[in-house]
């Protein structure tokens, strides 16, 4: 899977330098499966995308919503295990964090992102 870098770059924030860009059919349909945990600075980015779930996931996760022009429409902190995201046509990716990321990074609704790699 390819690593890419996500930044907020009007707050000078780097969210992650390895951030795993998952947009095949099997990379978005595996995501984090599997995984025991997230360091800081990893993640998936799924793209397309309109929800995500927890299912079979071992740990919670931080979720941002971003909409075509990578924009933040929705958060999800500490999402634990067995859930499921809110479905919107807003959405086109989501992005997987390691749980305490969007408080950390400074994640907020309307922040637009920006991808290097």
């Amino acid at each position: 899977m390819k690593l890419i870098t996500v930044t907020i770059p009007e707050k000078a924030v780097t969210i992650g330098s390895r951030i795993g860009l998952a947009d095949t059919s099997l990379s978005r349909l595996f995501g984090l499966l599997g995984k025991r945990h997230l360091d800081p600075g990893c993640g998936i980015l799924i793209r397309p995308s309109t929800s995500v779930h927890t299912f079979g996931m071992l740990f919670s996760i931080d979720v941002v919503a971003l909409d075509r022009d990578l924009r933040v429409v929705s958060l999800w902190r500490r999402l634990p295990p067995f859930r499921l995201t809110a479905v919107s046509l807003k959405i086109h990716s989501m992005l997987e964090l390691a749980p305490g990321q969007i408080d950390a990074c400074r994640i907020d609704p309307g922040d637009r992102l920006a991808l290097a790699g």
